[in-house]
């Protein structure tokens, strides 16, 4: 596939698995792209920018430096996913699985996290400002090295094990401790 035409036909035609495509530095933004299958696929720096990903497999996909603002993730598998240096401001990442992915570097000031799944996340360097972080589980997740002016850390869920917030608090399941 080398177009987006032949991508979105195809899609409009009902088809829904693109995985492993190669689609470095294209432009998807602004599309509805809902329960589409980007699992191990090559994204990066490709413009996303308001497209419609609710219940879109990204998992293991290469998104390093992509345009995600504004963009509809809620209830995405994005486990596993690389998104250094990605620009998540103001996403819709509700309900999200983003376990063992990779957010050094990026942007996700205002980015609604709400019940998502932040176990064992790489946010080094990550702009967390304003993050609604509202029941999500950050287990085994280091907070110290990310920015996180007005986030309320007190909203967490609690998880299984412990998650290292960088302000002495340890979130444990069964609440805070």
């Amino acid at each position: 596939m080398n177009t987006i035409q032949e991508l979105l036909h195809e899609y409009n035609q009902g088809y829904r698995d693109f995985s492993a495509i190669r689609f470095h530095g294209g432009n998807l933004g602004s599309l509805s792209l809902s329960g589409i299958d980007f699992s191990r696929a090559d994204l990066s720096s490709t413009n996303l920018s308001g497209t419609d990903l609710s219940r879109a497999n990204l998992s293991q996909a290469n998104l390093t430096d992509a345009d995600l603002k504004g963009a509809d993730l809620s209830g995405a598998n994005l486990r596993d996913v690389n998104l250094i240096g990605a620009d998540l401001r103001l996403a819709s990442l509700v309900g999200v699985d983003l376990s063992q992915a990779d957010l050094r570097g990026a942007d996700l000031e205002g980015a609604d996290l709400s019940g998502a799944n932040l176990s064992e996340v790489e946010l080094s360097g990550a702009n967390l400002c304003q993050v609604n972080l509202e029941g999500a589980c950050i287990d085994k997740t280091d907070l110290e090295d990310a920015q996180r002016e007005g986030i309320n850390l007190d909203q967490l869920a609690s998880c299984t094990q412990g998650a290292d917030t960088g302000t002495n608090h340890r979130w444990r399941s069964w609440g805070l401790h």
